[in-house]
């Protein structure tokens, strides 16, 4: 994969949005529309924030929300977009429970002349999906192999080589098979992992590293529990293991629960994860997960109203940034990529805080 060489702040793409001629403002006036806006689940508390900042922001661009979650059913989350094209919906924003599951309700969104925005996972399958939001996916799982070497000290924070030199014990989770940004976690993390492998400074003693054995349905987090507990039973009778590469917090918090199960702690092994949940950032906070990758959901939230607004304009997104990368096994979707950033417990004050993402009452 080619990962895209730059992406644009959201300041700049403000005012590239404000950008438009006078003339085509006047040929297009904002007009109230009906977006229908569907979530994977409220489960995971980043997809609650992001469908509460998706209806905020459109709702300033004066259009109507009809925002829908689907609670990790697949089923549900069909008859949800089938509703909101019923209802009349002018564009819909579709974060999906299973990417490749919805080609039937696309037809028909396209069927009615309806525009589709995926929201950080890509829907695959399928001729009808206009645009893709989201954030540098390969980039996310670099960061997170990134963090879980210069925790075991194998590298520094700079990218040096660190004062270790192993072998240390790891073990591999990928997200859910049927999420597109799960395959981008994993090629990237293993792109950075790979020369430790071959050199022996890490070793998955499980013998589990290939994509498929390591996958975590829905992303769910007992799942995960449940397989760490199968790890460490079978192939940690006499040895620890000292790190564990872990794609989402949801499944952080689980792959710790069997680590304390087994004995582990008050030093754990380093874990990495991902979205910055506020669970996780305390257990940074407390030396138990070692890091985690930000990503700004206000910042998707605003790029994908922007974009969403200027297609019910009847204009292009001036936000596009990656017009290659994003096949979905049918066509490139045009696609928009922010920036993710490593937080750990020296920069989560820093990043999370100072930003105003979280407070210092929140986290303690």
């Amino acid at each position: 994969m080619r990962v895209s060489r730059f992406v644009l702040p959201v300041v700049a793409l403000l005012a590239a949005a404000c950008g438009a001629s006078a003339s085509d403002q006047q040929l297009k006036p904002a007009e109230s529309a009906l977006v229908g806006v569907t979530m994977p689940t409220t489960s995971s508390e980043r997809w609650i924030h992001d469908g509460e900042n998706i209806k905020r922001d459109l709702e300033a661009h004066g259009h109507r929300v009809d925002l829908q979650y689907a609670e990790n059913d697949v089923p549900t989350q069909v008859k949800q977009i089938e509703g909101q094209i019923a209802k009349g919906a002018k564009l819909l924003i579709i974060a999906s429970v299973d990417g490749s599951a919805l080609t039937k309700p696309l037809q028909r969104a396209a069927d009615a002349r309806i525009p589709v925005i995926a929201y950080d996972r890509l829907l695959r399958g399928s001729p009808n999906v206009d645009y893709y939001a989201t954030f540098e996916n390969f980039r996310v799982g670099v960061y997170q192999a990134e963090s879980l070497l210069t925790g075991l000290h194998l590298r520094t924070a700079d990218g040096r080589p660190g004062p270790a030199t192993g072998p240390f014990n790891i073990e591999l989770f990928a997200g859910s098979p049927d999420d597109n940004n799960a395959t981008f976690f994993f090629n990237g993390a293993m792109s950075v992992l790979k020369p430790y492998l071959d050199d022996g400074s890490v070793v998955v003693r499980s013998g589990q590293t290939d994509f498929q054995s390591v996958t975590t349905l829905r992303w769910d987090g007992e799942t995960a529990r449940k397989r760490m507990e199968d790890v460490l039973a079978t192939t940690y009778r006499r040895t620890k293991v000292n790190g564990v590469l872990s794609p989402y917090d949801g499944i952080s918090l689980g792959i710790l629960t069997a680590l304390k199960n087994n004995g582990y702690g008050p030093v754990f092994p380093i874990v990495t994860g991902q979205d910055a949940e506020l669970g996780s950032v305390k257990s940074i906070i407390a030396d138990q997960q070692y890091s985690t990758i930000y990503k700004d959901t206000r910042e998707l939230a605003t790029v994908t109203a922007l974009m969403a607004d200027a297609v019910l304009k009847d204009r292009t997104p001036p936000q596009l940034n990656n017009l290659n990368d994003y096949h979905n096994g049918v066509k490139v979707v045009p696609a928009f990529l922010l920036n993710p950033v490593s937080v750990n417990k020296a920069n989560y004050h820093k990043v999370l805080v100072e930003s105003g993402y979280y407070t210092d009452a929140q986290l303690r």
